[in-house]
């Protein structure tokens, strides 16, 4: 008996998925454990194994395709198996089917009631996979003329296939103009890059912080000499110690997760109603740069760990975002965020909110700057802080004085170590 493959359910908060592609075909023969497609949550980049064996029999979405979760995707079984009964929507048709008039109408009201019924679907949106409407598009066939054998009657590839054996019309072109001086650029000119559900999320979750937030940001620089003697010290010991390597993202975060508990204005959830949440720990979003875009996973409880396990769980965080095998359960609940741009030699930039955070830190490059020192001046290694704030909930002094005890923290890291 065929059975149905569901788009698996990824964390608490996961409604739908977008297929990626799809790694297996009809007709392939496919085990238990076996990667059928690629998919996308707004998060992370995941593999869905199959959960039956035997031959993929019918694919029930394409790639492109947003799926809710647990809703079947393809089926498996023995080849000439009846799937119908497994493609979303199967039990809507039935029902329909029971519902729908058994008199008969006469020829002449057949065609009134044909033409009302085009009309009516002509004044929807047409029901389309991408990969149908690419093949359309490239066959130069008018798409609407095809009959939608896939769930809910969409169409798909291999009914603009059929359309094609039948002889389908072409798609109309315009005669105007200035449609056909646009036609007539050359595609090679450009190219368009479809944004991805985890870029769309991005973009919307952007655009919702600097709409809804009263943002300011400071900036803040200290002496970064302690932190870069430290850091050399326990490059030439870790072997022997058996220390990861300590990067000094990692000295920050640790400076941070161990300041912010005086700071709590700081350390807090703005929520709708005007309720500032407060934490007691420090649950520490780490900004990190992936392949699909930029991910918060978080850091539990950081103020509670030290500077090695914080450097190793970082590590592996980052790993599982960069790779897309990340839970969506541990890119959020974080209750202050850090992202660093100084590697790339950014010397001071304004951080985005993550609401309803109340602040977010960037981490700046290290340039050399002067300080008097008697009647001398001397160089110095001097590291960049930006410190974003809500405003609605913080203050400037509030945040000057979380950004002070902080630069003490750094200037004197070894003595906060201790």
């Amino acid at each position: 008996m065929a059975k149905a493959v569901l788009m698996p359910k990824v964390g608490i908060t996961v409604e739908e998925c977008l297929i990626s592609t799809w790694l297996k075909k009809v007709g392939d023969q496919v085990k238990i454990g076996d990667v059928l497609f690629t998919y996308e949550t707004d998060k992370a980049a995941l593999e869905c194994e199959s959960t039956a064996e035997g031959t993929l029999l019918e694919i029930f979405y394409e790639d492109g395709d947003e799926v809710p979760v647990l809703v079947n995707v393809c089926a498996i079984g023995e080849p000439g198996e009846d799937v119908s009964s497994l493609r979303p929507g199967a039990e809507s048709e039935k029902i329909e089917e029971a519902e729908a008039p058994t008199n008969q109408v006469e020829p002449d009201e057949e065609e009134k009631a044909s033409a009302f019924l085009l009309a009516q679907e002509n004044n929807k949106e047409l029901k389309i996979s991408p990969r149908a409407r690419a093949l359309a598009q490239k066959l130069d066939l008018d798409a609407s003329q095809a009959k939608g054998s896939g769930p809910y009657s969409r169409i798909i590839e291999r009914d603009i296939l059929s359309l094609q054996e039948q002889g389908g019309q072409v798609a109309q072109r315009s005669t105007d103009s200035s449609t056909l001086d646009l036609a007539a650029l050359d595609s090679g000119e450009y190219t368009d890059v479809k944004a991805s559900k985890i870029r769309t999320a991005i973009a919307q979750a952007m655009s919702n912080s600097l709409a809804t937030t009263a943002q300011l940001t400071n900036h803040h620089s200290f002496d970064a000499t302690d932190i870069l003697d430290f850091r050399k010290s326990l490059k030439n010991k870790s072997e022997s110690l058996e220390l990861p390597n300590i990067t000094l993202n990692d000295i920050i975060l640790f400076a941070v997760s161990r300041t912010l508990l005086k700071h709590p204005l700081l350390n807090a959830h703005l929520l709708e109603d005007g309720t500032l949440r407060q934490f007691k720990s420090v649950h520490l979003g780490v900004a990190i740069d992936t392949p699909r875009g930029l991910m918060v996973p978080t850091l539990f409880n950081a103020d509670k760990k030290s500077l090695s396990e914080i450097a190793l769980e970082v590590k592996e965080l980052a790993q599982m975002a960069q790779s897309g095998t990340i839970n969506p359960d541990l890119l959020q609940r974080a209750t202050f965020t850090v992202t660093n741009l100084g590697a790339l030699g950014v010397e001071m930039f304004t951080p985005i909110l993550n609401p309803p955070q109340t602040g977010i830190l960037g981490v700046c490059n290290i340039i050399t700057r002067l300080k008097q020192v008697g009647d001398k001046y001397e160089p110095y290694p001097a590291m960049g802080l930006s410190v974003t704030y809500d405003h609605r909930a913080v203050d400037g002094v509030p945040e000057a004085r979380f950004a002070n005890e902080l630069v003490d923290n750094l200037e004197n890291f070894t003595s906060l170590l201790l």
